[in-house]
């Protein structure tokens, strides 16, 4: 088969082509191709208006006095010169209702040529959209990504996150529901604003290509410096609770001193990132996440301590109990993360008894090519 994978912001649809790729599909990957350089095969970054000094100045002019960014439209150019690469596919997915990231208009343009010359598209629900940020709004989770844009309004990612319910951006989501064939989301975070919508597969979990990330085996028992890593995207600093990981973390710093080591990283790329954390015992990944993203799903599978998203919905869906979780709930309380660092500080056989089944949990769950026959399944094929 014939396979479109349309947008990458975390990797996701890396892992899904080298599974698809293993069992003999011919997959191409188009990415935008932002900070953490993720590989793909077609790149639409908007190159003159980004990195070319003068040309980005003007960009930054027009965006202050007219409010429109002018990297979306060559984005947008881009589509066009390179448009007969993206026809004559069996499938199209979408890594969301926004995958190449030009104006609303444009987009719906683009996606629409997308629809016409190719013969089913899917979008994942992987991140950001409407259906997601009205599920937000609605109050009936308990806390979400817009929980800090009560206490801090201006934090960059509100205005990113609140776009998505805005007129242009729901002509855009209806238009991309009109036209899909289905909607197929990635995690609870997704799955749970889905429930019942009749265009809703169900949850395909994320894909881990597990060779790629093979375990890195901890000393037992740990007799060294128990290393702590803390990776910062600055975009996106409130709405993964780094605030309240930062207060832990000098919590625990000055009630443990040398027993242990932070590493702190801000914004770099995917490589670097993924290098850093390697010697850690335990990573922090988010707050406000009833599930795991795709960095902490990469990180258990190295047999990582994780802080991230999993509530009460995730351990049922999968049939875990608090005796054998597979990483640890991070919520928005200093308190209860300080505690839970200082339980596994001392206690580091526990460390290593966690990351032993996180490991266990992705090999079960999220390997790349058992993902892929679940998706071949949702297409149809």
């Amino acid at each position: 088969m014939k396979i479109l994978l349309l947008g990458e912001y975390s990797r996701f649809h890396n892992s899904l082509k080298e599974g698809l790729t293993e069992m003999g599909h011919k997959v191409t990957l188009v990415s935008d191709n932002d900070f953490k350089n993720y590989p793909a095969d077609i790149y639409l970054y908007a190159y003159w208006f980004k990195d070319i000094y003068i040309l980005n100045k003007i960009r930054q002019g027009i965006f202050r006095i007219f409010k429109t960014d002018v990297a979306q439209w060559e984005t947008a150019v881009r589509f066009y010169l390179m448009r007969k690469k993206f026809t004559g596919y069996d499938i199209v997915q979408m890594v969301n209702e926004y995958p190449i990231q030009s104006t609303p208009y444009l987009e719906m343009k683009m996606l629409g040529y997308i629809f016409k010359k190719n013969k089913k598209v899917f979008v994942s629900s992987s991140g950001d959209d409407y259906i997601c940020v009205k599920y937000m709004l609605s109050g009936k989770p308990k806390y979400s990504v817009l929980t800090p844009c009560k206490v801090n309004p201006n934090a960059t990612h509100c205005k990113y996150t609140l776009k998505y319910v805005t007129k242009p951006f729901k002509k855009l989501h209806e238009f991309v529901f009109e036209n899909v064939h289905a909607v197929i989301p990635g995690d609870m975070d997704y799955a749970l604003p889905l429930q019942g919508h009749p265009k809703s597969t169900g949850l395909v979990p994320f894909p881990i290509n597990l060779k790629k990330n093979a375990v890195v085996e901890v000393p037992s028992p740990i007799t060294s410096k128990i290393m702590i890593f803390h990776g910062i995207n600055k975009v996106n600093y409130y709405k993964k609770g780094n605030d309240f990981f930062e207060k832990a973390l000098d919590n625990v710093k000055n009630k443990y001193g040398d027993r242990i080591e932070v590493i702190t990283t801000w914004s770099v790329p995917y490589e670097t990132y993924i290098t850093l954390y390697n010697s850690c015992h335990i990573l922090l990944d988010q707050i406000y996440g009833y599930d795991q993203g795709y960095n902490a799903l990469e990180a258990m599978a190295k047999g990582k301590v994780v802080f991230s998203g999993a509530e009460d919905e995730f351990m049922e869906h999968y049939g875990l109990t608090q005796s054998e979780r597979v990483v640890v709930n991070a919520i928005p309380d200093v308190q209860a993360i300080a505690d839970e660092l200082s339980f596994l500080i001392e206690n580091p056989s526990e460390i290593v008894a966690m990351g032993k089944r996180a490991r266990a949990f992705v090999e079960k769950e999220h390997d790349h090519v058992m993902i892929a026959k679940k998706y071949l399944e949702k297409w149809g094929l």
